[in-house]
């Protein structure tokens, strides 16, 4: 397709008055929209080609920073031809003050066709009159946002007028249909696309202007390698054998990774979901669509099938695994070869399949944890990345910066078997178990004492293991078998989102935890497999604050590391200033447990020494590459950025959740940082109240090499030899206007006419380093200060 032929038809367009069509003129002048006129587009190769080729690297990289997830502004999702054709929603996935459950608007899943989108309250926002180069201008929202923002031009300040513009993540959405624009463009002249960003280059500009005007024909990517699709057969046969024990199997697995991008192919191009289907392998896949992965599916028989995901790779909701026969052999190993029974399948009534311990019952305890184990970062990763990947309430019940360890399955103290699984799975009930329109308040009390129910038990488990000659000590917490990264991590939270990231990264954390087997499934069952972001207020707020349990269990799992007279002495210190029932109500069991820990300390910094003894155990399998020591930095440059990292207190309060930074030298880019804020709590067991609850002078920042967030909050470009310099300037931050001045030296702010320069070099040298596990940034948090 010649660009300059159908740039030149929108030209004449524009210049002939039709740009100035009022919204009302729109049906006598086009015809009534209707989505049958965008059915009948043809499309050639040649189209398809330039759409691949020429137009989705821009929607990629202007525009999906925005419109990707269930956060994309006015649910347009720009990731895929079908969300493209969606259209926009005035409706919010994310609105935490719903009194009754939404009907869920999933992409691929909730409807098939654009017509049954737009009987469920979509609107178009490309044309759906007349398909000339007129009407599918004037007729698509598209074209009119990318043209008001045009028709703004450069930014005249570095800062945006506040009552222009609003950030916030829950501000008042304006999402106007075509017919609604210009009324729309004259109260928000300065509210076009990319919104609050530098405009597009001619460049872009033309080449979407020229799509649109053809009627944004989009075509499919090329086909699937003949490879992939030998093992994509191979794979979905093994996932879908007849016998009653693959049955269960291969639904618990699916359970657990069916939000993962799973690949096949060593440069993880093409990404597979695993899916439900009512069809079974070799016909076409029929999605079974439920709001919960464990959903009653409605079929008699439920089929496994892998699903080719047409979206462009988003990294706030990409979690990546390589589908190898290595991991199917230990697969195989834990599942198949172990000797069990499975004497029927499990039921869907929610009460039993919400409920991992019973539903899986037969299932070895110890086969299901190694299964979790084994992409551990994964699993963590889910309830970040998964549907609960946004808002302050979601992640609030986690310190900012804490390292994960996990139970050694080997050792009968911490290998909480399958019988006593069964004794007390009633105890282990989730909140899932209620529908999406829950009651908090009732419920909480009911899971509280449920909680201290299975504590109770726990902590007499502990008891008599250890009576039996089990030692409390480092060999309790899993190495990773000596090959398994996953055995350490450490987690990020960055105010409303958070990260994982394998390894011990940054300083000692002031919170630790240890997972083991029955805490690891109900958190992904608790935050994953169990939540509904379409849920009401209530079902929201009570897996709130059952995680609040979740997470208590796990930094006590870490104390029972401890010696038992010191236990309560840093659990006061993490929890200062909360409620004593808190503190003391679910925990008096576990933490008053008469077992002592078997490890020989050495000096009174017990949690300090004991973290060293961890990360001894687990060196060999220790990731480091987020050190700063990795960067391609000389040693000096590296000492300054390590200087950073021992500020605290006020001069650091000032820095945003999380901050990118692109290192130059010689003009070409030497290093992508990453600046995480950890603002320091007294304790985080208040849900709504936080801000009463920080300690600015406590706040430090943790400098990693790569990007350990998915959701920046500022962008930064300093050459080299400025590091020093840039160091102190953030030493001596005392107030905004401090921050304003470093910003304006060293800072890409969203005005900067060189943002999108600087944003595409973050992308191509994050690939770089990440390139199997790297995506499309998300800007929705970008400041404007």
């Amino acid at each position: 397709m010649k660009i300059t032929k159908w740039l030149l038809i929108a030209v004449l367009v524009i210049a002939s008055g039709c740009a100035v069509y009022a919204t009302r003129d729109l049906d006598e002048t086009f015809g009534e929209s209707d989505v049958s006129n965008r059915a009948a587009l043809n499309q050639t190769v040649t189209e398809a080609d330039f759409y691949q080729n020429q137009v989705k690297p821009i929607l990629d990289n202007r525009c999906v920073n925005c419109h990707a997830c269930y956060d994309a502004p006015c649910q347009i999702k720009l990731t895929a031809p079908a969300g493209i054709e969606r259209g926009g929603s005035k409706l919010k996935v994310y609105e935490g003050t719903r009194l009754l459950a939404a009907s869920p608007t999933r992409l691929f899943e909730d409807a098939d066709t654009t017509e049954e989108w737009r009987q469920k309250g979509f609107y178009p926002i490309l044309n759906e009159r007349e398909q000339s180069p007129a009407a599918n201008l004037q007729g698509s929202v598209l074209y009119r946002a990318i043209a008001l923002r045009k028709a703004q031009g450069e930014f005249n300040s570095q800062v945006l007028p506040a009552n222009q513009y609003d950030f916030s993540l829950n501000r008042d959405e304006q999402c106007p249909a075509v017919e609604e624009y210009g009324d729309f463009s004259t109260a928000h002249a300065s509210w076009g696309m990319p919104y609050g960003l530098p405009e597009l280059t001619t460049q872009e500009y033309n080449i979407l202007t020229s799509w649109l005007a053809k009627g944004a024909p989009m075509g499919a990517p090329s086909n699937v390698p003949d490879k992939i699709v030998s093992e994509i057969a191979k794979w979905e046969k093994r996932l879908n054998q007849d016998s009653l024990k693959a049955r269960m199997v291969n639904r618990y697995i699916y359970e657990h990774i069916y939000l993962y991008s799973l690949y096949f192919d060593e440069e993880a191009k093409y990404a597979f979901r695993l899916v439900r289907s009512s069809t079974p392998p070799g016909e076409p896949i029929k999605r079974i669509v439920t709001r919960r992965p464990y959903d009653e599916p409605g079929v008699e028989r439920v089929y496994y099938r892998l699903w080719l995901d047409p979206e462009s790779r988003v990294q706030k909701t990409f979690i990546p695994m390589r589908m190898d026969e290595a991991r199917y052999q230990r697969w195989h190993k834990w599942f198949y070869e172990t000797d069990y029974t499975v004497e029927k399948l499990a039921s869907y009534q929610r009460e039993t399949a919400s409920n991992p311990f019973k539903a899986f019952a037969p299932i070895p305890a110890n086969s299901r944890y190694r299964f979790l184990l084994d992409h551990a970062q994964n699993t963590i990763m889910s309830f970040i990345k998964g549907p609960v990947c946004r808002g302050q309430v979601a992640v609030n019940v986690i310190n900012e910066q804490f390292w994960v360890f996990f139970t050694n399955p080997d050792l009968e103290l911490h290998n909480i078997g399958s019988q006593f699984l069964i004794d007390n799975a009633s105890a282990l009930e989730l909140p899932a178990s209620q529908s999406s329109n829950a009651l908090p308040v009732s419920s909480w009390i009911s899971y509280a004492d449920k909680q201290k129910q299975y504590l109770s038990a726990k902590a007499k488990l502990y008891k008599e293991a250890v009576a039996q000659g089990n030692s409390l000590d480092a060999r309790a917490v899993w190495s990773g078998d000596g090959v398994n990264q996953n055995a350490a991590l450490t987690v990020f939270r960055h105010f409303d989102n958070a990260s994982v990231e394998k390894g011990l990264v940054g300083p000692a954390p002031k919170t630790a935890w240890i997972i083991d087997y029955p805490l690891l499934e109900r958190i992904h069952y608790l935050l994953v497999a169990g939540f509904d972001v379409y849920g009401n207020v209530g079902h929201q707020l009570i897996t709130r604050l059952y995680m609040d349990f979740l997470r208590m269990e796990g930094e006590m799992n870490f104390l029972m590391l401890i010696p038992k007279d010191e236990r309560s002495k840093i659990r006061n210190y993490w929890y200062r200033d909360a409620n004593d029932t808190i503190k003391d109500y679910i925990f008096s069991d576990l933490i008053k447990a008469d077992v002592d820990s078997d490890i020989q300390y050495k000096t009174g910094d017990y949690k300090g020494e004991l973290y060293g003894i961890l990360a001894n155990r687990l060196d060999s399998i220790l990731v480091h590459k987020h050190d700063i020591d990795q960067a391609n930095l000389h040693k000096s440059t590296k000492e300054s950025l390590k200087s950073i990292q021992r500020l605290q207190g006020r001069s650091v309060a000032h820095f945003p959740d999380l901050a990118l930074l692109l290192v130059e030298r010689n003009g070409e880019s030497q290093a992508l940082m990453s600046i995480v804020h950890n603002r320091a709590h007294l304790n985080i067991s208040s849900l709504l109240d936080e801000e009463a609850f920080l300690v600015p002078e406590e706040d430090t920042l943790v400098i990693t090499n790569g990007v350990v967030g998915d959701h920046p909050n500022v962008l930064l470009k300093v050459r080299e030899e400025e590091i020093p310099a840039f160091a102190d300037a953030i030493s001596r931050l005392s107030s905004e206007a401090d921050y304003g001045n470093l910003l304006a030296q060293y800072g890409v702010r969203r005005t900067d006419p060189m943002f999108w320069q600087v944003s595409d070099e973050i992308a191509r040298v994050n690939k770089t380093l990440e390139p199997k596990a790297s995506g499309i940034l998300d800007y929705n948090r970008l400041e404007n200060r």
